[in-house]
C-alpha cells in the first residue's frame, strides 16, 4: 500500500531559494476531463507499445533515490550525520525531519550491528514500543497469559495487538486471532533491509488499523548489492543466540541480468529453542518455572525482479515466503489436576506461515493531471496451526487441532503532481486503496468440551472488503509547510452462518479520516513540528462473531452485534533537529479514544449452575493516553587515529484512562531509559547499552480486570549489554568479512517486563517462569562480496 515516488523536494526548494533565486515555474493546470479508472490506466501505460513510445522522460532526483533504498542510520547506530529517508509518514520518500510526526527507523546496519533477529529485539531500541513475549505454556482451554503466540505484537504508546498496522513492503501484515496460536511476527529478519516505525493513528494514510502507529518492513532489494557499476553481489552469514540456543544461516545473491533486470534471492534458516527465563525449578511438574523443552525451525525465502524496461517505468515483482514451526514438550503441565482429574503428560506445536506474491510499477508520465503513478497488486496466504494433545490418568486424552487461514487480495493506485507557482508549491497525492480479506476458523481433535461436537468454528468463515479514496496536499513555503489530508473509507464484513453454532453477525459502515500537520524551519538544524491525525478500526472477524461455550465451567462466549469501530483522535506537537555531530528529537502526545474494544469481558452471569458467566467483546466508552519520549545521539570529534566516541538515549513514558472510571489502562507499558556509550574505529567498534525499566506501581493498573488476585507489580530494573564488531578482511572490491559479538544481561539480572506478566496474580507461586532471561552471548559472521 505504500506506494511512492520522489519529486521535488523541500529542501531543494529551499536552496533554489537563497540567494535571488529564480521564481519556480507556475505548473499547468490540471486536465478538465477526468482521468480513466486508475488500474487500467495503469495497465495500459505498462503493456501499451504506443504509450511506451510516446510518454515524456521526467527528470529524477537519482541521488535521492538511492539514498531511499538504504536509509542512514538513526541516532544510536553509529553511522553519521546524513538524514535518514523514510517512506511510511507520509506515502513518499521525505526527510524524516521533514515528517510531521515521530517516526523512528531501524537501518539495515543497526540490525546487523546490534544482532536484531526479531520484532521483540527490534522494539527495545524505541522509545513507547515493546512487544508482548510471554513462556509458552500452551494449555487446552487457552488464555491470554499462555503465550502460545510467542511474539505477539507491537505495542505502540500502550495500543497493541491489530491496533498496530504492520505492512511488508506496503502490503499487509496478517492479523492477529484470539484462537489458536497465531503470531503477528511473520516477519524474517533475515530478509529484512530497515524497519521504520511512525507513532499515532493512521487512518488518513492507511485506513482502517493502525490507530496505534504503523510498523513497516522493508525487504532486501538488489540495487544494495550491485553498487559501484557490479553485475553480480551478495552476502553471507551464520549467527548463535545464547539466550534459546538458536543458529542462524542465511545468504542473499543478487546480479545483473542484462542492461534492464535486475534479480535477488535471499534465503534465511534458524533453529532454535525455548527462549529461556530466570527460572530455577526443572522439574516435570505445575512448579516447574524454567521454560518447557522447545525446539523451533524458522524458514524463510524471498525473490525479486526489478524489471526496467526505460528511464520511466520500473516494476518490481517479489515473490516471499516465511514459516515458523515450534513444538513444545509442555513439562509444566504434567501432573497438574483439573476437576479431579490428573494430566498425565501434554505436548504442544504451532505452524504459522506466510506467503506472498506481489507487483509494484511505477510510471513517471511528466502529464499534465500526474507527474507519477504508482501501483500495487498482491495476494498474501496467511496459514496458522496449533496443535495440543494430552493423555490423563483413567480417562481418555484430549487432542485439539485449531487451524486459521487469512487470505489477502490488495490492489492501490497513487497519483502525484508538484504545482508550483509564485512563492508556494503544492506537493498533491491522491488514489485509491481495495482490499478483500477472507478469514477463516476450524477446530478438529478428540474429547471436545462437554456439549460441543468437533469440528467446530470459534468464528464463521468471514469475507471483508473495503476500499478508499485519499487526497494529500502538502503546501510548501520558505521554511515551513502545511500538510491537510483526507480519506474516505467504505468497509463490509460478510459472515457465512454454515458451520458455525453462534449467532453470525455481518455489519458495514464508512468512516471519514481528517489529518493536518505542519512543520517550521527554526533555523538550519531545528524544526518544529506539529500534527491532528484521526483514526479508526474496524471490528476483527473473531470480535465481532468469537463464540465458545463450556457447561461444565459454567462460561460462555458470545459474539457482540453491537459492537462498534474503534475512533482515535490524536495531536502531537515535537521537536526535530539535526547537526554534523549531533541529532534529537522530542514529542509530547494526547490521543482520545472511543468505542475502545475490550476483549472477554464479563456482560452477564455468576459462573453458577443455571446461570453461567458471559463473556463478550465490548466497547469502552471513552479513554485518553497521554505521554513524552526524547532520543538523540551527541557524536565526539574525530580522535588522531581515527576513532569516535558517540552517546545515545532514548526515554520514553506514557499513561493511560478509563474516562468513564478513572481506571488507568493495563496496556501502558512503564517507562523505560536507554543509554549508551560507543567507541568506534574505522574497522571495529564497541559499545555499552544500559536499559533502565521503570516498576510498574499499583495506581497504574486496573485489578477489576483480575478479580481473583491483584496482579503481579514487576520492579524497576536495570540491564547492561556489552557488544563489538569487527572487520576481519576487506579488500578494494568491497568484499569483506564482519564479526560481531555481545553479552547481553551482563549482571544476570532476574527482572520481568510489565508486557509479559500483565495479567498474572501477585501470589503466583511459579511467577519467575515469565521472567527474562538471564546473561547470555551472542556471535555472528557476515561476509559481503
Amino acid at each position: 500500500m505504500t506506494l511512492v515516488e520522489i519529486v521535488w523536494r523541500r529542501a531543494a526548494h529551499r536552496k533554489t531559494r537563497t540567494s535571488a533565486p529564480p521564481r519556480p515555474r507556475r505548473a499547468a493546470a490540471f486536465a478538465a476531463q477526468s482521468a480513466p479508472f486508475p488500474l487500467l490506466l495503469a495497465s495500459g501505460v505498462m503493456l501499451s507499445p504506443a504509450a511506451l513510445a510516446q510518454a515524456p522522460a521526467t527528470e529524477r532526483d537519482t541521488a535521492a533515490d538511492a539514498t531511499a533504498q538504504v536509509a542512514p542510520a538513526p541516532a544510536g547506530a553509529g553511522g553519521g550525520s546524513l538524514p535518514a529517508v523514510v517512506v511510511t509518514g507520509s506515502r513518499a520518500e521525505r526527510d524524516a525531519k521533514e515528517v510531521p510526526a515521530t517516526i523512528d527507523t531501524i537501518t539495515s546496519k543497526q540490525i546487523e550491528e546490534r544482532q536484531i533477529t526479531d520484532i521483540r529485539e527490534a522494539a527495545e531500541l524505541v522509545p513507547n514500543v515493546s512487544v508482548e513475549r510471554r513462556s509458552n505454556r500452551m494449555s487446552l482451554a487457552g488464555s491470554a497469559t499462555d503465550g502460545r503466540a510467542g511474539n505477539a505484537g507491537f505495542n505502540i504508546r500502550g495500543l497493541d495487538g491489530n491496533r498496530v498496522l504492520m505492512l511488508v513492503d506496503g502490503i499487509r501484515a496478517p492479523r492477529n486471532y484470539s484462537f489458536g496460536g497465531a503470531s503477528r511476527d511473520n516477519v524474517d529478519f533475515g530478509l529484512i533491509d530497515r524497519v521504520e516505525i511512525i507513532k499515532g493513528p493512521s487512518s488518513a494514510l492507511y485506513g482502517s488499523d493502525g490507530i496505534g502507529g504503523v510498523v513497516q518492513f522493508f525487504t532486501r532489494d538488489p540495487a544494495t548489492y550491485l553498487k559501484g557499476g557490479k553485475t553480480f553481489g551478495g552476502e553471507a552469514g551464520v549467527g548463535y543466540e545464547g539466550d534459546s540456543n538458536a543458529r542462524r544461516a542465511g545468504a542473499t545473491l543478487a546480479g545483473q541480468a542484462g542492461p534492464t533486470l535486475q534479480w535477488l534471492l535471499s534465503g534465511s534458516f534458524a533453529r532454535a529453542h525455548a527462549l529461556e527465563t530466570g527460572g530455577d525449578n526443572f522439574s516435570a511438574s505445575p512448579l516447574r518455572t524454567a521454560a518447557d523443552p522447545e525446539r523451533g525451525r524458522d524458514q524463510a525465502l524471498l525473490g525479486k525482479l526489478v524489471w526496467t524496461p526505460n528511464a520511466w517505468q520500473t516494476h518490481t515483482f517479489t515473490g516471499e515466503y516465511v514459516e515458523k514451526k515450534t513444538d513444545l514438550d509442555l513439562l509444566s503441565q504434567y501432573g497438574a489436576v483439573s476437576r479431579g482429574i490428573t494430566t498425565s503428560s501434554a505436548r504442544g506445536a504451532t505452524d504459522n506461515g506466510r506467503q506472498r506474491l506481489s507487483w509494484q510499477g511505477r510510471f513517471d508520465l511528466g502529464a499534465s493531471w500526474a507527474d507519477t503513478v504508482r501501483t500495487t497488486l498482491a495476494y498474501q496466504r496467511f496459514r496458522s496451526e496449533e496443535q495440543y494433545d494430552n493423555t490423563r490418568v483413567g480417562v481418555p486424552g484430549q487432542v485439539r487441532d485449531t487451524l486459521d487461514h487469512e487470505n489477502t487480495l490488495q490492489a492501490n493506485v497513487q497519483f502525484e503532481k508538484t504545482l508550483r507557482g509564485g512563492a508556494l508549491a503544492h506537493k498533491l497525492a491522491w488514489g485509491l486503496d481495495a482490499m478483500r480479506i477472507g478469514a477463516d476458523n476450524l477446530q478438529t481433535g478428540v474429547t471436545p468440551p462437554a456439549g460441543e461436537t468437533f469440528p467446530l468454528k470459534r468464528f464463521p468463515d468471514t469475507t471483508e472488503t473495503s476500499y478508499g479514496v485519499f487526497v494529500q496536499d502538502e503546501i510548501i513555503g520558505n521554511g515551513w509547510s502545511v500538510i491537510p489530508g483526507l480519506r474516505w473509507d467504505h468497509y463490509s464484513i460478510r459472515a457465512d452462518q454454515a458451520g458455525f453454532s453462534g449467532t453470525a453477525t455481518s455489519k458495514s459502515g464508512s468512516a471519514l479520516s481528517p489529518r493536518l500537520g505542519a512543520t517550521l524551519d527554526l533555523s538550519r538544524d531545528w524544526t518544529l513540528y506539529g500534527q491532528y491525525a484521526t483514526g479508526f478500526r474496524t471490528p476483527g472477524a473473531d470480535q465481532l462473531n468469537r463464540f465458545f461455550e463450556n457447561p461444565i465451567g459454567f462460561y460462555r462466549t458470545v459474539p457482540n452485534p453491537k459492537l462498534k469501530p474503534e475512533k482515535a483522535q490524536h495531536v502531537e506537537i515535537g521537536i526535530k533537529g539535526r547537526g554534523e555531530q549531533w541529532s534529537l528529537g522530542a514529542a509530547v502526545f494526547h490521543g482520545r479514544y472511543r468505542n475502545f474494544i475490550l476483549d472477554n469481558q464479563v456482560v452477564a452471569g455468576t459462573g453458577r449452575p443455571g446461570d453461567p458467566l458471559v463473556y463478550q467483546a465490548i466497547n469502552l466508552g471513552r479513554a485518553t493516553i497521554s505521554g513524552f519520549e526524547i532520543a538523540g545521539e551527541w557524536r565526539l570529534a574525530r580522535d588522531a587515529s581515527g576513532g569516535q566516541w558517540s552517546l545515545p538515549a532514548a526515554f520514553g513514558m506514557a499513561r493511560g484512562k478509563d474516562q468513564d472510571t478513572g481506571a488507568p489502562i493495563n496496556t501502558i507499558q512503564p517507562a523505560r531509559l536507554n543509554l549508551g556509550v560507543r567507541y568506534g574505529q574505522p574497522a571495529w567498534s564497541v559499545r555499552l547499552d544500559a536499559t533502565h525499566r521503570v516498576a510498574k506501581k499499583a495506581s497504574q493498573v486496573d485489578d477489576t480486570l483480575a478479580p481473583t488476585a491483584s496482579q503481579f507489580l514487576p520492579p524497576s530494573s536495570t540491564t547492561l549489554d556489552l557488544s563489538g564488531q569487527w572487520r576481519l578482511w576487506r579488500d578494494g572490491s568491497g568484499r569483506e568479512w564482519r564479526l560481531t559479538a555481545a553479552v547481553h544481561n551482563l549482571t544476570n539480572r532476574k527482572y520481568w517486563r510489565w508486557s509479559d506478566v500483565q495479567g498474572l496474580a501477585s501470589n503466583l507461586s511459579t511467577i519467575d517462569a515469565w521472567s527474562q532471561p538471564g546473561r547470555s552471548v551472542s556471535v555472528s559472521l557476515v561476509g559481503r562480496f
